[in-house]
């Protein structure tokens, strides 16, 4: 389930592609780490690590996006609440349980493998071409 950065995901501004290689690198991390029977510190520990990077990325696009006064930056803020939501409401998931089950490796690919994937594709690609053009 490892994502791949490849010329797919680059949106062409250097800051953000660079970012999105860690963030990928963090979620390829949690995907290996969080299978089904892992031990539950593992995990939460993982997640942590993700949100971490997650938290830092966000605002540096945000920011980005302000600067430039890009028009869909309240929308791509929300974008970025849901994430945040998604990775608590796992967060959530992970205290109820004892380790990662297999909701939550389904929730995982569903909540940030997909939901990355077109985050990148479609929100940020949007965002770096606006930024060229301007």
């Amino acid at each position: 389930m490892a994502i791949v950065f490849d010329d797919s995901l680059r949106t062409g501004n250097g800051l953000i592609d660079t970012q999105h290689q860690e963030l990928i690198a963090r979620v390829n991390r949690l995907t290996e780490e969080c299978k089904a029977g892992t031990e539950k510190l593992t995990a939460v520990q993982t997640l942590g690590f993700l949100m971490d990077y997650v938290n830092i990325h966000f605002a540096d696009e945000e920011k980005l996006q302000q600067e430039n006064a890009y028009p869909l930056l309240e929308a791509h803020k929300g974008q970025h609440a849901a994430f945040v939501r998604a990775v608590e409401e796992l967060q959530e998931m992970l205290e109820e349980e004892e380790g990662p089950s297999e909701a939550f490796v389904e929730a995982v690919k569903r909540n940030v493998v997909d939901w990355l994937l077109n985050h990148i594709c479609v929100w940020d690609k949007q965002v770096a071409q606006f930024i060229r053009e301007k």
